[in-house]
């Protein structure tokens, strides 16, 4: 075999490598430019939020009139949108979107409608912030941790204490919820809690059930539970330690 043979081989690899990492390089940097281009969309939405003082406010339903005034502009942008929420001292601190006719719609788009894959925090359709005794909110678990991926450090039960309210305001008021419980269970199987399905106690059987449930799952004693009657909100996302995993929040209002 020529000397020139022996090198074809050699040439090619060398081919090969550098192919894959160019490769490599512009999927890192395309994830790069993803990840800016979602920060920088919430910012924009940020900014839309009136965070002056609101305490002048009067009239029969001052703290209605606050919080319209707080997030309108928000609303104004896109009607989709329904509350915002933050849990204190970690990422999430998102408006929540709410599309009955098309559930999933920011499952994979942004504020503004685009595509995305990290998509915007949204409620479940058949919640109404009015009168369900239980808001579902669901968020993409991403790996650079942004959207509701803190909400799986709650396994550790040292952050829960450090982390034990949750705040969602919609343009109705603000409200501020204690967590009750904490667990993972599985989608997509018999073997799993079906937490969505309750939205509405027409009896209080079926809350005081839904919370026994909870209790029982949750993976350490928060010391909290709720009555029927209390309002509840449930934080869902995806959870990787077994397949169709779910990392699962729920919490009461705190009466002020």
């Amino acid at each position: 075999m020529s000397i020139k043979s022996k090198r074809r081989p050699v040439i090619a690899g060398i081919v090969l490598c550098a192919a894959v990492f160019l490769f490599s390089g512009a999927m890192l940097i395309r994830e790069f430019l993803e990840q800016k281009q979602s920060a920088d969309a919430f910012a924009q939405v940020a900014e839309l939020v009136n965070e002056d003082d609101k305490s002048g406010f009067e009239g029969s339903d001052p703290e209605k009139k606050a919080a319209f005034e707080k997030y309108s502009k928000v609303y104004a942008e896109n009607n989709d949108f329904v509350g915002w929420i933050t849990i204190p001292g970690t990422r999430i601190d998102y408006p929540v979107m709410q599309t009955k006719d098309n559930p999933e719609f920011y499952l994979d788009h942004d504020f503004d409608k685009s595509y995305s894959k990290f998509g915007v925090p949204f409620m479940q359709e058949n919640c109404n912030i009015a009168i369900s005794d239980n808001l579902v909110i669901y968020g993409h678990h991403m790996y650079n941790g942004t959207m509701f991926s803190d909400l799986c450090k709650y396994s550790d039960e040292e952050f829960y204490r450090a982390h034990k309210t949750v705040s969602f305001d919609t343009l109705d008021g603000f409200g501020e919820y204690e967590i009750v419980a904490v667990f993972k269970t599985v989608a997509y199987s018999a073997d799993g809690f079906k937490y969505y399905n309750f939205v509405r106690a027409e009896k209080k059987e079926a809350f005081d059930s839904y919370i026994a449930k909870c209790k029982k799952l949750s993976l350490y004693d928060t010391g909290v539970t709720a009555e029927y009657g209390d309002k509840l909100i449930t934080l869902s996302t995806c959870e990787y330690s077994r397949k169709n995993g779910r990392m699962v929040v729920v919490a009461k209002l705190i009466d002020e």
